[in-house]
């Protein structure tokens, strides 16, 4: 296990390319000390940590049809256009057994990035116990307007990609001196301002202001946050691993076909990196 940090970008069912790379550090037994997901990022961490390789691939592409899995008949049957009892019961225990057995023997750290929406501030979940903690999972990976608040203990969360979508400055916080990020936009992107869901936003969350303003503020978090990772990366601070191309993956693709490419691309990546990638993590 290597004493480093591994930070996982969302981005819906782009996360797939996330997946790619992730089972080819499974192939090398490539493994951290402390972990952050976001979103799909955090989903994808969950088969990463239990060593269930092409798992998050499966629960990606395997149930796409299904109406219970990702629809709009479950956004105005539940509130959640991801239906939360198969994704989060139905799929890791009985559909697609999650190896818990093995997560418990990780010996490192794993959090889950989620939003409180009355504070607006970023909340680093530790997953200790996937049968209780897969909770942190959902609400990190609960889109805003597609999405129940989701409740732990007192409070309500949403995605942790609305407060923090790439948590480098938390691991580094952490006391991690190297980090591998893993990004699911293409080198170049430049996020943009929020357009007409901003008007929805302020509606909806009317209770919650927070989520408006971060929102409204998201597209400048970002980009500062892809600026400070270059910085680090030019520095020799930060390995990055993302798509050379723009997706053609929209967050919440239908396309077999297009998830599978993506998934390969991500496999390809790594593995064209892998020497490189040693010798971060090993000088």
């Amino acid at each position: 296990m290597y004493q480093a940090g591994l930070v996982l970008e969302g981005g819906g069912m782009k996360g797939i390319y996330t997946a790619g790379v992730l089972d080819f550090f499974l192939d090398k037994e490539i493994m951290f000390s402390s972990c952050y997901g976001v979103s799909a990022g955090a989903c994808s961490l969950c088969s990463y940590l239990s060593k269930q390789r092409k798992r998050a691939y499966r629960v990606n592409v395997n149930y796409l049809e299904h109406k219970d899995y990702c629809s709009v008949q479950s956004l105005l049957k539940t509130g959640n256009i991801f239906g939360v009892d198969m994704c989060y019961k139905l799929i890791p225990d009985y559909l697609d057994p999650y190896d818990y057995e093995t997560f418990n023997q990780y010996e490192g750290k794993a959090y889950a990035v989620v939003t409180n929406i009355r504070t607006g501030e970023p909340e680093y979940m530790q997953l200790k116990d996937m049968h209780k903690d897969i909770i942190a999972v959902q609400a990190s990976s609960s889109m805003p307007l597609v999405s129940r608040n989701v409740k732990i203990g007192e409070e309500y969360y949403l995605d942790g990609g609305i407060s923090d979508s790439i948590p480098l400055r938390r691991s580094m916080k952490d006391g991690n001196a190297k980090n591998v990020v893993i990004m699911t936009k293409e080198e170049g992107f430049i996020r943009k301002p929020a357009g007409n869901e901003l008007a929805l936003m302020k509606v909806r969350y009317a209770r919650y202001p927070k989520v408006y303003e971060l929102m409204r503020e998201r597209h400048i978090c970002y980009n500062n946050t892809v600026q400070f990772i270059e910085e680090q990366r030019e520095q020799g601070n930060v390995f990055v691993i993302r798509p050379k191309h723009v997706s053609q993956v929209g967050r919440l693709e239908k396309d077999k076909a297009k998830l599978d490419a993506l998934y390969e691309e991500g496999y390809r990546d790594a593995q064209e990196c892998y020497v490189e990638l040693l010798e971060y993590l090993e000088r």
